[in-house]
């Protein structure tokens, strides 16, 4: 079994975000206590390669990541992991929310690279999870507009109660972007200056690159595909900056505060929670599998 350039080679533990509370600690760790109530960074890089040394961990070819083959994941009752990754949750963010922090992290990251700021209007391709935190954390960067299109009418609708601007139904139909697109500038009222692709095929990128507007920027973040046919030709000849991101680095602390001070509401995308039995276990990613009405499935052991 792979998953994408990993090889599952035996039964593992899976799970990457994940929050808890500290039953015990190093001799050594003095910024954390028992009972501390914290979130947890998932990736341990190696600290010593030039990517590390540069700030650049996300990146570490050595990284040992929750529920990444051969590292075995959070869904479980305990983990002991670095001190330096473990980040304390003030009184009024819980836990489940604590959680949310790492998926909120991928559009944190997304909304740093790209240079999110009050000047820039933001379309994002895509409202599953990864999509909706994004919209959430570009709203939080001071976008003044921000529009998103996806094939789903309900998560559309979600978007739309979480604060988007404007959302667009779009198809997977290549034939029908030309459509689309004056769609999304009729809604931005022109072009947008920064494109988030959250889910990753042909017709995505294709859309993003397409409703940019000369000079923009087009952030990657969905990786649907390992291989695409885009007009990047095109994209160049506008001088459309192309970026990508993998994961993320150095945005507990933010996330943690935008969670704290209220700019960022993350709530509303747990919409299953489970318990830890085989039973509820089962139920649960038959819930994921599913779809339909399910963002993020919660599990409270």
């Amino acid at each position: 079994m792979r998953v994408a350039n990993f090889i599952v080679k035996k039964p593992m533990v899976i799970g990457h975000e994940c929050a808890g509370i500290i039953k015990d600690i190093g001799s050594n760790v003095k910024s954390l206590a028992i009972g501390d109530r914290v979130a947890l960074e998932p990736g341990i890089s190696c600290q010593t390669c030039n990517l590390c040394k540069n700030g650049t961990y996300n990146l570490c070819k050595k990284m040992k990541f929750f529920g990444s083959p051969p590292t075995n994941g959070s869904l479980a009752n305990q983990v002991v992991h670095p001190s330096n990754l473990v980040f304390k949750l003030p009184d009024n963010v819980s836990l489940e929310e604590g959680a949310m922090c790492e998926p909120l992290s991928v559009g944190v990251h997304a909304c740093r690279r790209a240079g999110v700021n009050p000047d820039t209007k933001v379309l994002i391709v895509g409202a599953g999870p990864i999509g909706l935190v994004t919209m959430l954390a570009a709203r939080a960067f001071g976008a003044p507009r921000v529009v998103v299109a996806d094939v789903d009418q309900h998560r559309l609708s979600i978007a739309k109660n979480l604060g988007a601007d404007g959302t667009i139904q779009a198809s997977t139909n290549i034939q029908d972007l030309g459509e689309e697109i004056s769609k999304i500038h009729k809604i931005i009222g022109e072009s947008a200056d920064i494109s988030f692709d959250c889910v990753g095929f042909d017709k995505t990128m294709s859309t993003a690159l397409t409703a940019t507007r000369a000079g923009g920027k087009v952030c990657l973040v969905g990786l649907g595909q390992s291989q695409m046919t885009i007009p990047l030709v095109a994209a160049a000849a506008r001088e459309v900056d192309v970026i990508g991101i993998f994961r993320y680095r150095n945005t507990w602390p933010l996330c943690i505060e935008l969670l704290r001070t209220g700019k960022i509401d993350v709530k509303p995308l747990i919409t299953h929670r489970y318990k830890f039995t085989q039973e509820d276990v089962e139920k649960a990613f038959e819930t994921s599998a599913k779809g339909g009405s399910a963002i993020k499935v919660m599990f409270n052991l």
